[in-house]
Parts: structure tokens; sequence; C-alpha cells
């Protein structure tokens, strides 16, 4: 799982390539991408809308379902996105798709999908065999970066390189019994992790919650802000003292975001610290969007493996989920 964790920035730039291959060209109005997946292969539509919706003129939206929105028809463009190729609810996704006449590319290593995609004739974008669908998602972002370069007001080739080669250097820090990742886990501790972003950074706090569920075998909670001043913070600011020590409330901060979402991150720490909660300030990269998702996302996966060295848990097996499948099957 390391060594998975490692590969992210050479599937980014490998994703990327493959999208760019396949990419049509942009049109000149604002569109919707619907992006469908489930569990691992969805989570790359969160993490890349942040950075597409900031700076295009399209919305990626996920849909974790096999039920289409009545919106998409002949001009929408839909992403299939399952690993294996054979989920079932991307699989009717992919049918639904094609009956309204939508145009779609599949995302998979293989199955049901790829042998529908050949047989459709739809641009097909392969992902390596042989991996846990949680591992493949720096393939998955790359191709949908790729598969979107037109609508940039630039290529993002020569970004997505040099985000590549940073994201190289700072692995072995991350990896480090002594790094960022390991410092968390030791305050994290045995307390519940919940992780809060802002709604452009949603999808790393998502994907920080799926990899401590997955890996760590803990459960973990995530939220947005500002969306969570208008809720979440009711409940905190009731919790008894003696209930704090069951939290560890990770704080994913971006420099680059609105001067009110950080004074609201500010002032919502200092609440927590007057309840006794432990409050994780974590900095994202400060320039570049695509460089703070990926290092946030780099940064969570290592996170979910020193957790799991805490617990003596093997972070590769995801029997649950199996044994959940093959009950359905059977009915």
């Amino acid at each position: 799982m390391r060594a998975l964790a490692a590969a992210l920035p050479e599937q980014l730039t490998s994703g990327f390539r493959s999208g760019q291959e396949l990419a049509p060209p942009a049109a000149g109005r604002p569109t919707t991408v619907y992006v469908v997946g489930m569990g691992g292969s969805a989570i790359a539509a969160d993490l890349v809308g942040g950075v597409v919706g900031a700076e295009t003129p399209v919305e990626i939206r996920a849909i974790r379902s096999p039920e289409l929105p009545r919106a998409v028809e002949r001009k929408s463009r839909v992403v299939l996105v399952s690993y294996s190729g054979s989920t079932w609810e991307t699989v009717r996704a992919y049918d639904a798709a094609g009956r309204s006449g939508a145009s779609r590319f599949v995302v998979t290593s293989g199955g049901l999908l790829a042998e529908r995609a050949a047989r459709d004739e739809v641009p097909l974008l392969p992902l390596p065999a042989g991996l846990p669908p949680r591992c493949a998602v720096g393939q998955v972002v790359g191709s949908l970066l790729g598969l979107l370069d037109p609508w940039f007001p630039e290529s993002n080739e020569a970004r997505v390189a040099r985000v590549a080669g940073r994201l190289a250097r700072l692995m072995p820090e991350y990896a480090s019994p002594r790094g960022p990742a390991a410092a968390l886990a030791r305050r994290i501790g045995s307390r519940m992790p919940v992780i809060y972003a802002e709604a452009a950074f949603a999808g790393v706090a998502r994907r920080w919650m799926t990899q401590l569920e997955e890996n760590s075998k803990r459960l973990a909670m995530f939220d947005e802000a500002p969306e969570l001043f208008h809720n979440a913070i009711v409940g905190w600011d009731a919790l008894p003292r003696r209930e704090a020590a069951r939290f560890a409330v990770l704080l994913l901060r971006w420099e680059g975001g609105p001067a009110s979402t950080r004074r609201s991150f500010e002032y919502f720490a200092r609440l927590l610290d007057r309840h006794g909660v432990s409050a994780l300030p974590v900095a994202l990269a400060p320039e570049d969007r695509l460089e703070a998702t990926l290092a946030g996302v780099a940064l969570g996966d290592y996170l979910s493996l020193a957790l799991a060295d805490r617990r003596g848990v093997d972070p590769l097996p995801f029997d649950a989920i199996g044994r959940m499948k093959a009950a359905l099957a059977a009915r």
C-alpha cells in the first residue's frame, strides 16, 4: 500500500496523457460533465471538480447512483468510471446514458464496461490492472484533467508535470515515521477523526474520510465550509467537555481561499479549544489549486497508513465490501 501511495505522481501524468489523447474540443458555452462512479472510482470527480469549477466554465457533477438525472440528454457528456468495469450501478448508468444519446467516455481497467465501450465504439481511458480501486485515484484524476484540458485557458500539460515533480519530492517526507502524516496520526490517537475543508477542497476531506475508513479500518466524518458554520457548529458548541476527548478535528485550510472562510475557521478553532476538542490545523499547498488538492490527497493517504500501523491492521483488505456484494448477489 505504501508503494501504491507513492505511485500518485506517475499515475497523474500517465492519466493526463491518456485523457488528452481523447479530449473532445471545448464548446463555447458553459457545460456540465456528469461523472458516474462508486467508492474509490467516484472520488476523482470531487477532487477535480474544485479545480475545474474555479478555472473553467465547466461544472463537474459526481453521480453516485445507477440513476442519471433527467437533465442528461443528447448534448450531455457523461464519464463512466469503474475500476473493475463491473460495478452494476455504473454499468446501468452507462446503458441509461446511451439511451439518452449523451456523449460517453469510459474509464476502467476492463470488465463489462470495457466490453461495451468496445462494442459501442465509446472512447475508453484504460486504468492499470491489479490495484485496489482506491489506489487508482491519481490515474482517474489525470484522465479527467486530460479530457477537460481544452476547456482551460491554457493547457495543463506543463502544470501537471510540475505538480507531479513536486509530489514526487514530497512522498519520502510523507512516508517518513517522523513526517507530518505520522505526527498527525500520533495526535489523533484513538479519537474519532472529523475532517473539515472549504467547499473547493471538500473532495480532499472526503478522500481523507474514505481512506481512514478503508485503510485504517475506523470510522471518520467529513463536512465542508462555510456550510458547517450554519449547522455543525451548533453541535460542537453544545458538546459537553467530558465528550471532547472522543474527537480529533482536522481543519484542512488553503491560504488561497476566501478571507472570510479563513476567519471563520479561526473562530471555529477557538470554539473547539474552549470545549477541549483537539483541533488540528493542516495547511494545504499555498500556491496552486491542483497541487494543493493532490498534495492533500497524498498526505491523507499516508495518514491512513500511519493510523493503520498504530492499530496493527492490514490496510489492503476490504472484506466487508466483498461480503455485502456476495450476500446481495445470492438473493
